[in-house]
């Protein structure tokens, strides 16, 4: 009875393991969005375990309004949904810089200068049966300090990612 239940465990396991979509060591694109994400963003993906990444992202913008960086780190958790779709969700931060350009001699310049703020992740994959990752996903950010400049301390970043694997 003990070896039939021992059987029975392993062929479970086994089965799970290998329904498990597996995530790439490496991907390397672009993520393309517009809000304070500052449009286009570099982003790189690396594997911390067989359902965990970290994602780190590099935004910048030269415009008429400000000239800015930005760095994201977010730690992911991947999930299978179907076939190669995976949905994903994670927590992080980042930092940056902006300059603000405004031709009004008044206009406070106190504004300018380094940020800081908390992301959340979440979003849905395809994982192509060639080293092709399309990603679409929501970040919302929460200024914690040095948002003065902007609007307001809470932001939606919304973009759509394609990467490459390896």
């Amino acid at each position: 009875m003990k070896i039939t239940t021992l059987f029975a465990a392993l062929f479970l396991f086994v089965t799970a393991s290998m329904s498990a979509q597996e995530i790439s060591q490496n991907a390397l694109g672009l993520r393309l969005g517009d809000s304070d994400g500052f449009g286009a963003e570099i982003s790189y993906q690396t594997a911390l375990g067989t359902s965990n990444r970290a994602e780190f992202d590099l935004g910048w913008r030269d415009s008429r309004h400000f000239d800015a960086f930005k760095l994201t780190g977010v730690y992911q958790w991947v999930r299978p949904l179907d076939g190669n779709f995976n949905w994903y969700y994670g927590v992080g931060g980042g930092l940056g810089s902006v300059d603000f350009d405004h031709p009004d001699p008044d206009f406070d310049d106190d504004n300018d200068g380094l940020f800081v703020f908390a992301a959340g992740n979440i979003g849905i994959e395809y994982n192509f049966d060639i080293p092709l990752l399309l990603s679409l996903d929501f970040r919302p950010e929460l200024g914690l300090v040095g948002y003065d400049g902007f609007d307001n301390d809470f932001d939606f970043d919304i973009a759509l990612g394609i990467r490459y694997q390896f």
